[in-house]
């Protein structure tokens, strides 16, 4: 009979003692330890958390707990400690309380002990008697100050406490870490982390965050190496543009300056997402003109087209020259040339929004930067079949309009998205559509949520063998692995094959067989094969066009296929056995044995493989939960004499 679902084996430990394996009842846990004042149950993890009536389903069987001090108790220990006079009682107070705060049972009881305005009135008056000791002590200092922000962060992060209640002094402070290039990393990095949560929870708090920090300030931060800094600092960016008025969302004033950042590492998630934030509102800068149509009477605009057709037919606009139907002949002509649906009036064409004026935008940009392509596109379309035309003023029209469709030119950015356009992009191409038609409608399947499964599914053999002592189990089996590949080669190249003697004297194939004698070292009984080589003789092996059968003259008229599948055993002095195997698994398991037998490692795509399929088969037969079944020592018998083979299974 299973045990009860609230029962559950864990193992505890306390100060002083070793750990005590016993069954603990969740439900009767929360009636005794739940309120208790003194102690409490924790996961004994990095995380450090209070087990809570929320979270007691989260014990599992094999969990390790610590028992210590109850949430309330701790809070009232870590107020009274952060106000030691002592330096290192305060650091290690601090430190204490950036670790805890990360439980929200906890930071419940250290708000209510009103642990906010104590930290906050540190960062606005208790520093400044610290900074008067910081070049004594400059190291400490950082770590006070860093430890301080961090338990700020923390708790706040728990959305317990509302971001307008800080004082303008606390933000001059926060903003002034923020300024200044030499501060430490821990406390420039967790000074951002507050500017961008001020900015983002609170429009009141941006106008007085946009007071106290400008971007021109932000950009030395982008110009380091370090990437948690950049990634702080483009948040920040992001949320002052997010939060700034529309007049004041302007290229010109917010991302002219920003450099080009350079990274020492892979890409980051939180660096990825800001990026993609970052994209976004850049692209949403052009929605103003996306959604704009053409005045087709307004001649600034008109003006743009008569410098589209300007540039592709070298001609200058003179009103002047010849009668009126002439020039509007010759304008008609030269817009049917460039590719635009009306040809009279091409201004009509920009009239449909999106993608208005940004379409003919992009059309002057490429016509004035990229001239001579864009010259060689109108010609040559222009003298097209109609099947085969691709029109440089449609083309350019519906392209501008798809690309604001797959980039979301307007739509704000996702705070759930861990990827970018370029993903689905890039993902959208792998099945290589043979129309736009077809990559539109992948990149409509490929919503975020898809994007996620597709993650989540090929993370699944991947995740959960990533932590260390996977690891370690990983690299004890790999020689097992390897042992048991290496007997199967040696095992296959008992049993022999027949391998093709290429002659250039014969049109047809003739065929030789080869074995590998049982005991491994090339001696086989008289009655057998009279051909021997003792293993011991053997010097190489040489593979593909160094073979020699491989650089004779005749030789060089064999595919590519025949040279993949071409191996050599190098004997004696200059003697060669000459192979070309049947195909390529036979060319594998040969190469593999034969390098088994002289010591050298097994680097055939075929031996890749199958230490792969092998170690991850192992990995999951010992990482299976197989309390209380009982693992029979011998293979079941397979039953005899079955009158029908329908047999059924289930996944």
């Amino acid at each position: 009979m299973p045990p009860p679902a609230d029962i559950v084996k864990v193992a505890i430990e306390w100060p002083g003692a070793f750990p005590k394996l016993m069954e603990i009842d969740q439900v009767l846990y929360t009636v005794v330890f739940g309120n208790h004042e003194n102690f409490a149950l924790q996961i004994a993890d990095t995380t450090n958390f209070y087990i809570t009536e929320k979270n007691r389903n989260d014990i599992k069987n094999g969990s390790i707990l610590r028992l210590t001090t109850s949430p309330y108790l701790t809070a009232s220990q870590l107020h009274e400690r952060i106000q030691s006079s002592s330096m290192d009682a305060k650091l290690e107070a601090l430190k204490d309380l950036a670790n805890a705060s990360r439980d929200i049972t906890f930071a419940q009881e250290f708000i209510n002990l009103d642990g906010i305005s104590l930290l906050t009135q540190m960062v606005e008056s208790g520093t400044e008697r610290y900074q008067k000791l910081q070049k004594i002590m400059k190291p400490c200092f950082g770590d006070l100050l860093s430890f301080t922000l961090t338990a700020f962060v923390e708790l706040m992060d728990h959305g317990i406490v509302s971001w307008d209640t800080f004082s303008v002094a606390f933000i001059k402070k926060i903003a002034s870490y923020a300024n200044k290039s030499a501060m430490d990393t821990a406390v420039l990095q967790r000074s951002l982390a507050i500017l961008e949560s001020m900015v983002l929870n609170s429009q009141d708090l941006y106008h007085k965050v946009a007071q106290e920090i400008t971007i021109g300030q932000l950009i030395p931060h982008l110009q380091g190496t370090d990437q948690d800094i950049q990634t702080y600092t483009i948040a920040v960016i992001n949320a002052l543009f997010l939060k700034a008025p529309e007049e004041k969302r302007q290229v010109s004033q917010l991302y002219v300056s920003i450099p080009i950042l350079r990274f020492n590492s892979p890409l980051g998630w939180l660096m990825a997402h800001q990026l993609y934030v970052l994209q976004v509102l850049t692209f949403n800068l052009l929605e103003d003109r996306m959604m704009t149509k053409m005045d087709p009477q307004d001649q600034a605009q008109r003006d743009i087209i008569f410098e589209l057709r300007r540039i592709a037919f070298d001609v200058e606009c003179e009103p002047n020259s010849g009668s009126m139907e002439k020039r509007k002949s010759m304008y008609t002509r030269d817009y049917k040339k460039l590719g635009f649906i009306n040809h009279v009036n091409p201004a009509v064409d920009f009239t449909q929004i999106p993608p208005g004026m940004l379409a003919l935008d992009n059309m002057l940009y490429f016509a004035r930067h990229h001239q001579d392509a864009y010259i060689r596109i109108v010609l040559e379309n222009s003298s097209r079949e109609d099947k085969h035309e691709c029109p440089f003023g449609r083309s350019s029209i519906e392209l501008t309009k798809m690309l604001c469709e797959i980039l979301k030119v307007g739509e704000l950015p996702s705070e759930n998205l861990r990827t970018s356009t370029r993903e689905q992009i890039m993902r959208a191409l792998t099945v290589k559509p043979n129309s736009l038609d077809q990559f539109k409608s992948r990149l409509q399947n490929l919503s975020y949520t898809e994007i996620l499964k597709i993650r989540q599914s090929e993370r699944m053999n991947q995740e959960d063998f990533q932590s260390r002592p996977i690891l370690e189990l990983r690299e004890k089996i790999q020689p097992e692995i390897m042992e048991l590949i290496k007997q199967q080669r040696l095992n296959r190249l008992c049993e022999g094959t027949c391998f093709r003697k290429i002659s250039s004297r014969r049109r047809q194939d003739k065929f030789w067989y080869c074995r590998l004698s049982p005991n491994h070292k090339g001696e086989v009984p008289h009655d057998s094969l009279q051909d021997k080589l003792p293993v011991a003789d053997i010097k190489a092996v040489i593979t593909g066009k160094d073979c020699p059968h491989m650089k004779e003259k005749g030789a060089l008229k064999q595919n590519k296929e025949v040279l993949e599948l071409a191996f050599s055993v190098l004997y004696e002095s200059d003697e060669y056995l000459n192979f070309i195997a049947p195909d390529k698994h036979e060319y594998c398991v040969w190469t593999d044995g034969l390098n088994a037998l002289l010591g050298k490692e097994m680097a055939s795509d075929y031996t890749k493989s199958d230490m792969e399929t092998l170690l991850s088969m192992e990995m999951k037969l010992r990482l299976l939960d197989l309390e209380n079944i009982q693992i029979p020592e011998a293979p079941p018998q397979f039953p005899k004499n079955l009158q029908y083979y329908n047999l059924v299974y289930h996944l």
